[in-house]
C-alpha cells in the first residue's frame, strides 16, 4: 500500500511513524528542501502545480492532504486521472471557502452563528446593526491561527478588506460575535465505505489565536457528548469526508454547541491521541484513506494535556534543550517538528497523561517551558 501525501509539514511528518507501524509506504510531496516530513519527501513541488501533482499521483495507491490548500482545478484534474483523492473535492471546498461551509452547514441543519455573505458595505453595515453593533468578519478563504478573522463595528474598521474583495481578492463572510465560555473540538474519522468513529470531545485553549493546550477528554462535557458525536457524524456523512474531520466549537454559557470551523485532515486538536489514545488520529488517517478497518478511540489514561511548543527557543534549536527537559519530565513525551525557531511558529508539542487533569496539565506545562525562550 502506498500513500501519496501533498505537503511537507508537521502532519505530513507525524503520519510516518504510523505508516512504518502499519507497513505503508508514505511518499510526500514538500513544498521545498528540509521540510517536517522530509524524511519521506519523495518529490519537491508546488501544490498548486497541475503537472507537478498529477506526477506525484503516478503509482501510488490514493492521495491525501497535509493541508487543505491544493486548488479545485488540481483536485478535480486528479480525479479526471483516476486517482484515488481523499478527502475528495467535493468535500474538501467546505474546508476550502468558509461561505460554502457556512451554506451547507445551514442546509445540513448543523448548529452555528448566525451569519450572512458580504458582498458590499452595506451588507455588512446590515448585519452588524442586525447583532448589537458588532461582527467576526472573516475571509472565506486563506485564513488560519487567527488569521483572516477581524472583529468589526463599523464599515470603516473593515475598509481595507472590503476593497481587496472588490478587487478580486478574497471573499469575505460576517458572523454573529459569540459569547462563548470556551472553545471545544470534536474529532470523527470515516472510510469511504461508510464506517465513522469518534474520539472524545477536547478542550482547546488559545493564545493570541493559536492553539496552546489541548486537555482530553474535555472537563465538564459529558452532558454535550453524546449531541457533538452525533452533529461530527452527520457533518462527516453529509459533506462525504474520508479521513479525519476535526468540528471547531464553541460552547456558549447556557450550554449550546456551535459549529465555529472545519479541517479535513488531522488536527492541531487531535495530536494527544499519539501518546493518549488507543489509535492516534495520524493512523486513523492513513486507514482511512485506504479504507481500512477503523480502529477503537478509547483513551489509555483519565486525563490527557497536550501542549504546543510556540516559538521554540530563543537561540539554538529544541534539541539543545532535550537534555534538562528529559531528565526532568521522563513521563512526558516530547515531538519536535524539525523546525526553524520563529515568534509564533508551531515547532512542536508535549502530551502527558495521567489520572488528575490538573497534575497532568501541570507537567506538560513545566516540560513544554524546556523550550521557552
Amino acid at each position: 500500500m502506498i500513500v501519496g501525501v501533498v505537503g511537507g509539514g508537521q502532519l505530513a511528518r507525524m503520519m510516518i511513524p504510523a505508516a512504518v507501524a502499519l507497513g505503508i509506504e508514505l511518499r510526500v510531496l514538500a513544498e521545498g528542501e528540509g521540510m517536517s516530513a522530509s524524511l519521506a519527501a519523495t518529490a519537491v513541488g508546488d501544490y498548486r502545480d497541475e503537472a507537478a501533482v498529477l506526477a506525484f499521483a503516478e503509482g501510488v495507491d490514493v492521495i491525501t492532504f497535509d493541508h487543505e490548500h491544493v486548488p479545485q482545478a488540481v483536485l478535480r484534474a486528479l480525479v479526471e486521472a483516476g486517482h484515488q483523492v481523499h478527502p475528495g473535492p467535493d468535500a474538501l471546498r467546505f474546508a476550502q471557502d468558509k461561505r460554502e461551509m457556512r451554506a451547507r452547514m445551514a442546509e445540513l441543519g448543523a448548529p452555528q452563528p448566525d451569519w450572512a455573505p458580504v458582498d458590499s458595505a452595506d451588507d455588512l453595515a446590515a448585519f452588524v446593526a442586525e447583532h448589537g453593533g458588532a461582527g467576526v468578519l472573516k475571509t472565506a478563504t486563506g485564513g488560519y491561527d487567527g488569521k483572516g478573522v477581524r472583529v468589526v463595528r463599523s464599515v470603516e474598521e473593515a475598509a481595507d478588506w472590503l476593497a481587496g474583495a472588490a478587487a478580486g481578492g478574497p471573499r469575505l463572510l460576517v458572523e454573529e460575535l459569540v459569547p462563548f465560555r470556551r472553545e471545544l473540538a470534536q474529532l470523527v474519522a470515516r472510510r469511504p465505505s461508510g464506517e465513522t468513529v469518534v474520539w472524545p470531545l477536547v478542550q482547546t485553549i488559545q493564545q493570541d489565536s493559536i492553539c496552546a493546550e489541548v486537555l482530553a477528554p474535555a472537563p465538564d462535557a459529558a452532558s454535550i457528548q453524546p449531541v457533538v458525536d452525533d452533529v461530527a457524524r452527520s457533518i462527516a456523512e453529509g459533506l462525504g469526508v474520508t479521513g479525519v474531520l476535526a468540528v471547531e466549537l464553541f460552547e456558549t454559557s447556557d450550554g449550546r454547541v456551535l459549529i465555529n470551523e472545519l479541517a479535513m485532515r488531522p488536527h492541531n486538536s487531535g495530536h494527544w491521541t499519539i501518546d493518549g489514545a488507543t489509535t492516534s488520529q495520524f493512523e486513523q488517517h492513513l486507514r482511512a484513506v485506504l479504507d481500512l478497518p477503523l480502529g477503537a478511540t478509547g483513551v489509555l489514561a483519565p486525563a490527557a494535556v497536550m501542549v504546543n511548543v510556540i516559538g521554540g527557543p530563543a537561540s539554538g534549536a529544541m534539541a539543545d534543550r532535550y537534555a534538562g527537559a528529559l531528565a526532568a519530565h521522563p513521563d512526558v513525551k516530547v515531538h519536535s517538528y524539525a523546525k526553524s525557531t520563529r515568534v509564533g511558529r508551531k515547532v512542536g508539542h508535549v502530551t502527558a497523561i495521567g489520572d488528575d487533569l490538573d497534575e497532568v496539565a501541570y507537567r506538560a506545562r513545566a516540560a513544554a517551558a524546556h523550550f521557552d525562550a
